[in-house]
């Protein structure tokens, strides 16, 4: 099933690539002849602003500019709200107490390039651009409530798997400090995440704290470093879209599910008819009995002109529409990350990294190519 109509959202396609490189506080006997060389050269670069002053004290810079190759794979579960559905520009169907998600598990596989430079010795700034290619795997149930026993029965579900196209593109910096080889680097970035089906880019916050260790070996350049850290993201909540219905669905099988939720609706309707018209009148004149009876009928209301739309709707599937709005997030905001980076010399860098301990699990890996500015 081919089912485009509340899910063509971009989700989690959120990006966090610095290579970690830092300005490192050389110290010990062991590197005082760098320590003194640092201190008398001249530095020949024009960024960062204030490296000749950071070299001077012992800081050994990396070169202040770099363009980098990542790819990154991610796939996260997704908690939906407020979800309105509508056909041709018509009036929007709240559909919150009806539809009920089994899943929502959002993958996607990014490649991106990233330019930076170290604006400072201390903070690094990047850019972001890249392609992904995203998929949303749903399980939709719909479900209505029994007013006298509370219990909700589900008259209909399908799912869905939607492949889509994506263009991301953002701006980032890393504050960071190092010392000895250790290092603590505090990356951030906001990213838009422009899907076709949106009327707007999705937009991400994703902030990435990372504490870890360079080693030392071979060449005086050449090092490894292992870092441990978290991986946050916030993910603005609403959702607005327009999709071509035949785009998005199967006339047939979507008319059966169709044909499926108008009975249960109907079979649900008669089934609270004959729960209230069982009631004593005192029954009946109980505020509470009331209160459900009317919940119920407003519950199925709602429910049987969602099913009306939608079936006159695939009657014409060809010229129709379907639009739809809803609050989006993570199930869950942090998870917690390991890499490593191997440095062949202070051009050259690959990186990988991997995340997991939430319902969030990641890869990335980097190719990085430094040079002075």
């Amino acid at each position: 099933m081919k089912n485009h109509i509340l899910f063509a959202f971009c989700l989690l396609i959120t990006i966090s690539t610095n290579a970690q490189v830092f300005s490192n506080k050389e110290v010990g006997k062991k590197n005082q002849e760098l320590i003194d060389s640092l201190k008398v050269a001249d530095y020949p670069y024009s960024l960062p602003i204030w490296g000749d002053k950071a070299t001077q004290k012992g800081y050994n810079l990396p070169y202040s500019a770099g363009m980098s190759i990542n790819y990154l794979w991610q796939e996260s579960d997704i908690i939906i709200n407020n979800l309105e559905v509508g056909f041709n520009n018509g009036p929007m169907h709240n559909l919150d107490n009806i539809v009920r998600f089994d899943k929502a598990v959002a993958t996607s596989s990014t490649i991106s390039a990233r330019p930076d430079i170290w604006l400072f010795p201390f903070l690094n700034v990047y850019g972001i651009l890249g392609h992904t290619s995203a998929s949303t795997d749903i399980g939709i149930g719909i479900w209505l409530q029994d007013p006298a026993t509370g219990s909700e029965t589900q008259i209909t579900s399908f799912g869905t798997k939607v492949e889509f196209e994506a263009t991301t593109f953002g701006l980032g910096m890393t504050p960071t400090i190092g010392v000895a080889g250790g290092f603590l680097a505090l990356d951030m970035n906001v990213a838009w995440t422009d899907v076709p089906q949106l009327q707007k880019p999705a937009r991400t916050f994703v902030f990435g704290p990372r504490l870890g260790k360079n080693f030392k070996f071979g060449r005086p350049d050449q090092n490894v470093a292992i870092w441990v850290g978290g991986f946050r993201v916030k993910l603005k909540s609403e959702t607005n879209g327009s999709l071509s219905l035949s785009e998005v669905f199967e006339g047939g099988e979507l008319g059966q599910k169709i044909d499926e939720g108008i009975a249960g609706v109907e079979q649900k309707r008669q089934d609270v008819d004959n729960w209230w018209a069982g009631l004593s009148q005192a029954e009946q004149n109980n505020p509470i009995n009331q209160a459900k009876y009317d919940r119920a009928n407003q519950i199925l209301d709602r429910a049987g002109e969602f099913f009306a739309a939608a079936d006159t709707a695939v009657n014409n599937i060809s010229n129709s529409t379907v639009q739809y709005s809803m609050d989006k997030r993570p199930k869950d905001m942090w998870n917690f990350i390991i890499g490593s980076q191997y440095q062949y010399n202070k051009h050259w860098m690959l990186r990988a990294e991997v995340g997991f301990l939430s319902s969030r699990t990641q890869f990335l890996t980097s190719l990085q190519y430094r040079f002075g500015l």
